[in-house]
């Protein structure tokens, strides 16, 4: 038996036992599915030291990256969802609404503040992913609408990074107005000739991607990031076709026209810049 081996040979140490890896110390890609520390992705603008795929990331770390030294002050908080329709599928709107506060210390799937990027004035709104899939409701829209306002008011530059899944079905119809709401509010903020930079990253789909996203004066994206409306399994379906290799990715919208640049999010900050003083000048 391996035990009286162990014990003619003299071999008595205990074995130790396997020590647990704390949780939030790695992350894996998934694109490589390489793991990597989380601290060495935090330095490397969250992207993969591997294959330099980028992760989805949040109003935080986007703000880290773009504002100098990290300053920038909140504007139009408190806003807070309401279950006008008493919506429920597996939970109730209350219950998820609630759950999503606690995971993500947000209000809502987008974060507005302003700021400045290499000394020039800014306005930015950010969507959240991981709030309810970053998904467009009537708090995205007012908040979205009130930072067009206060552009206008202090001619600042507007820029919204968007992620998210689309309009958000527990508002229904409340939702779906969100689009024609800021679409027409972009639309005075074209006539007060402020500019808007719209900055699309993975994923951006449905009302989001018909509406404010892709109606910036300059419109960009992250690489390999999905904008779409419709999904490629839905578009599939719909038209009984085989869909073209890359299809809905940022590098294929930027070969049809729908993209005007796609900007390594190392490069953001300053690429950003370079807007803000064609514009100024």
């Amino acid at each position: 038996m391996t035990w009286l081996k162990r014990i003619r040979n003299g071999i008595l140490t205990k074995t130790v036992e396997k020590q647990e890896t704390p949780d939030g110390i790695w992350s894996q890609c998934p694109d490589c599915k390489k793991t990597v520390r989380k601290k060495e992705l935090s330095s490397n603008a969250y992207l993969c030291p591997q294959c330099d795929h980028h992760l989805r990331i949040g109003s935080a770390e986007y703000f880290e990256i773009l504002f100098d030294d990290n300053k920038f002050t909140e504007i139009f908080s408190g806003y807070r969802a309401k279950d006008i329709l008493n919506f429920s599928d597996l939970k109730p709107y209350t219950t998820r609404l609630e759950q999503s506060k606690k995971k993500t210390d947000l209000e809502d799937a987008i974060f507005c503040g302003e700021g400045k990027i290499n000394g020039e004035p800014l306005v930015c709104c950010c969507m959240d992913f991981s709030f309810i899939g970053g998904s467009m409701g009537s708090v995205v829209g007012e908040k979205i609408s009130k930072s067009i306002d206060y552009c206008i008011e202090h001619k600042i530059p507007l820029m919204i990074i968007s992620k998210s899944g689309g309009a958000r079905m527990m508002e229904a119809a409340f939702s779906l107005m969100q689009m024609a709401k800021t679409a027409s509010k972009l639309s005075l903020l074209a006539r007060a000739k402020i500019p808007y930079i719209s900055l699309m990253t993975d994923p951006t789909s449905g009302g989001v991607t018909a509406s404010y996203a892709m109606l910036g004066d300059i419109n960009i994206a992250e690489p390999k990031a999905l904008v779409a409306f419709a999904g490629p399994r839905v578009v599939k379906e719909t038209i009984k076709r085989e869909l073209p290799e890359g299809f809905q990715t940022s590098e294929f919208l930027l070969e049809k026209g729908f993209l005007d640049k796609i900007v390594h999010r190392k490069e953001l900050k300053q690429t950003i810049s370079d807007f803000l003083s064609y514009f100024k000048n």
